[in-house]
């Protein structure tokens, strides 16, 4: 299955996670609208992209916060604006504040669950009319920490745990009218998630690109088959 001349808006797509997903579903010739919260870091994304030797999709940079609902609106609006149709979204962008509970804030326990929850939630209500005309997919990336818990993840475990759960009831709720649903649950993966600076002892780690890698297989599968939910983790972490 080809994916040219298909289109895809990456939420987060600006770094990480979001920008390997961009840069490998662009090589495919896939037209991506890359979201960031500052319109700046979108643009440079972008350009970033369409100089790799391997780009041969088009790049739309755009500003959203996926915590405004008229914003992933409007993202959805101007894709169908300059390509007509979307038969990708990914929901990627995500945040992580970790303290134990005595030392949490209200301020940051909302940021996570707006931002890695409802931001999701806003994500489909804006996409899915679009993704039902062309019988399209729709991501989520998870983690592993929405499976396991851990001391000082409270809010992260609760937001990705119920993105987990969140994901797996909408791929219910839509496979029959065609949209496929799926959600990628990481391990530790070589970002700069929660202000890491990407070195060389992260080589051990999943790697953006094979998160990429994994998300183009993904969508060219057949779509009578569907992996609705996909662990992940690095072959051989460092031992303890």
């Amino acid at each position: 299955m080809t994916l040219v001349n298909t289109t895809a808006i990456i939420t987060g797509g600006n770094t990480g996670i979001g920008f390997g997903i961009a840069a490998a579903l662009v090589a495919e010739g896939v037209n991506v609208a890359i979201t960031s919260r500052a319109m700046k870091r979108a643009s440079e994304a972008a350009e970033k992209i369409k100089k790799m030797s391997t780009s041969k999709g088009e790049v739309l940079p755009l500003e959203v916060d996926v915590r405004d609902f008229d914003a992933q609106k409007k993202a959805v609006q101007a894709v169908l604006k300059e390509w007509g149709k979307l038969d990708y979204f990914v929901a990627n962008a995500g945040v992580g504040h970790f303290a134990p509970i005595q030392e949490l804030s209200p301020e940051k326990w909302h940021e996570t669950i707006d931002t890695n929850l409802t931001g999701v939630f806003y994500g489909i209500k804006a996409s899915v009319d679009a993704l039902k005309s062309t019988k399209g997919f729709f991501l989520t990336i998870s983690s592993l920490a929405g499976a396991n818990f851990f001391a000082g993840g409270s809010a992260y475990n609760a937001s990705k745990f119920g993105l987990t759960g969140f994901s797996q009831a909408i791929m219910l709720d839509l496979r029959q009218e065609g949209v496929r649903v799926s959600t990628i649950m990481p391990g530790s993966v070589a970002t700069g998630f929660n202000d890491h600076e990407v070195n060389d002892k992260d080589a051990w780690k999943i790697q953006i690109e094979d998160i990429g890698e994994m998300v183009v297989g993904l969508f060219k599968l057949d779509p009578r088959t569907l992996p609705s939910k996909i662990e992940v983790r690095p072959s051989k972490p460092p031992k303890k």
